[in-house]
């Protein structure tokens, strides 16, 4: 169901991205004690086609969810060749139940895959259990950790393949 949502492309340092950003900084605060996504990224890390960033807009215009994927290949935090990490997946609180992040997953897994990404992986953390829900209702398979977060208990990884 839309709901008069519209998904647009827009570089990660968009102004409607980043005040997305912010506010999900605060509930990762608040979910974490006090703790945000430090995570490194960049902008140029979101563009096409070695990623992605998307932002749903609702009918006034305003920014309500937001979610990317960026290119990763075999490093040392673990990751392979082939993979397409998502990032900043994230609903206002106002905008949820819609359906949205299941939306924005979507398009970010055909994109990704488009892309010649065979590997969708994501880290996100215990205190999300309506994330985990949505990627385990989405085909997500737990995994072996990777990413910035990899040596933290609450860190929880999950892949999916993105068959052609």
């Amino acid at each position: 169901m839309s709901h008069g949502i519209n998904l647009s492309a827009v570089p990660y340092d968009h102004p409607d991205a980043v005040k997305l950003e912010d506010q999900v900084q605060v509930e990762y605060q608040q979910r974490y004690d006090g703790e945000g996504d430090a995570t490194y990224l960049d902008p140029a890390m979101f563009v096409p086609p070695h990623g992605l960033y998307l932002l749903a807009y609702d009918a006034t215009g305003s920014a309500v969810a937001s979610g990317g994927w960026r290119r990763q290949d075999r490093n040392d935090e673990g990751y392979s060749d082939g993979d397409a990490e998502l990032k900043r997946m994230y609903v206002v609180p106002e905008a949820r139940g819609l359906g949205l992040a299941r939306r924005i997953l979507a398009e970010l897994e055909a994109d990704a895959r488009a892309a010649g990404r065979t590997r969708m992986v994501l880290e996100t953390g215990d205190q999300q259990p309506e994330a985990i829900a949505l990627y385990l209702s989405s085909g997500y398979t737990l995994s072996e950790k990777f990413g910035h977060y990899r040596f933290h208990d609450s860190s929880r990884c999950m892949t999916k393949p993105l068959p052609f």
